[in-house]
Parts: structure tokens; sequence; C-alpha cells
């Protein structure tokens, strides 16, 4: 809520820290781009990558990014990581103090990894993001296929592995000859109960 040069941002005080933290830099860029507009923000909108870039909420969603999580510190640490694996983008999550999905959309962001993030529920595909030089044609399937780790963790309550999961492409892809490709396959649980799906492509991927 906001006047002329005033605002009070209200938060959820029994979210976690990390989701306070985002969802009070989402807001504070409402207030960056969108002072004098109208409009209702709530807890789905914060953290919603499946909005387009123009999308105000989509918008302060970057902003939250960019402040949380700055490219001029994050970018170097990245750039160290010879594998972008479940256990060390938590230690960057945690060394930023910020959510761990944040930091895997700042990491698909940056382009330095051939990755794709997507997120399921039991209804199915709920949004996804990829690396900017990844062709158009690596788009993930709306369904989960059973023989993915995914499947198992939201049909099955099967835990998260500490490791990343070799399997053939066409369980997450459908484009002709995709079966010729092997993607590496990581998954964890988010607060409300989606699961997270991290997939690294082959370099082949990209030419």
């Amino acid at each position: 809520m906001g006047s002329q040069t005033r605002a009070i941002i209200t938060v959820n005080s029994r979210s976690l820290p990390t989701r306070r933290r985002y969802s009070l830099a989402h807001e504070m860029g409402h207030w960056h781009h969108h002072k004098g507009r109208v409009l209702y923000c709530g807890p789905g909108d914060v953290e919603a990558p499946a909005k387009d870039a123009l999308n105000p909420e989509r918008q302060a969603d970057d902003f939250a990014s960019d402040l949380i999580l700055p490219n001029y510190l994050f970018r170097p640490i990245a750039l160290k990581l010879k594998k972008p694996s479940l256990a060390l983008v938590r230690e960057i999550a945690d060394e930023f103090e910020a959510s761990l999905t944040a930091t895997y959309l700042k990491l698909v962001a940056t382009d330095l990894f051939p990755l794709i993030t997507v997120c399921h529920g039991p209804a199915g595909r709920r949004w996804f993001r990829s690396a900017p030089s990844l062709p158009g044609w690596w788009f993930p399937r709306q369904d989960l296929d059973s023989d993915s780790f995914a499947f198992d963790m939201v049909f099955k309550n099967a835990p998260e592995k500490s490791y990343p999961s070799k399997i053939g492409a066409g369980a997450w892809f459908d484009f002709r000859n995709c079966d010729r490709f092997e993607v590496q396959e990581q998954s964890f649980r988010l607060p409300n109960s989606e699961v997270l799906t991290v997939l690294l492509l082959p370099s082949a991927a990209i030419q």
C-alpha cells in the first residue's frame, strides 16, 4: 500500500526467512517500477517465473533478484562452478540468504550452463525457465514421465536425491530425435508441495 512518497509493505511472518526477504524485495520492486499504478500483488504473484518479461510481477521479481543476488557478486561465484549440482547451488543460496528457487533462476539467467528449471504439481507443468541461449525446441513436456525421478517425488512422495540422475531426453522433451540425447535431472520439493526440477542438458544442446 503506497501513496506519493510513502508506502507500507506487509509480509507473512509465518513464511520462511528467505521468502520474507524476497517478498520484501519484490514489493520494493513494485515501488521502484510501478509507483502511482494500482496493482494487487498476492502470494502467488511473488517469484512467479511463468510471467512474461513485461508483466509487472515479473519486473518486480527481476528487481528482487538483482537486489538479493546482485550480478557483480553472483556471477564470479557461478563462474567457479564446474557443474551446478543441487548441493553446490544450495551453498550459494545460503551465502546470499536467498531461496533455492531464486538462486537457480538467477543461475539460469546467467546463461553459463545449458540449464532448464521446471516446476510441476499433480496437475502437470506449472512453469519453466530456460537459459537464454538454448534453442526453442528444448521445451519441456506438460506431463511428467513415469520414468523421471520428479514423477516419484510428485506422486509417490519420494525423498530428495543428493545427486543428479541421468535420463533419456525423451522423458522431458518431445521434439524429433530427442531420444539421442541424455540429460541430468535433479529435483527438490518446494514449500507449496510442488517440485522443482533442474535439467542439465548436454553441450550439444546449444549447437
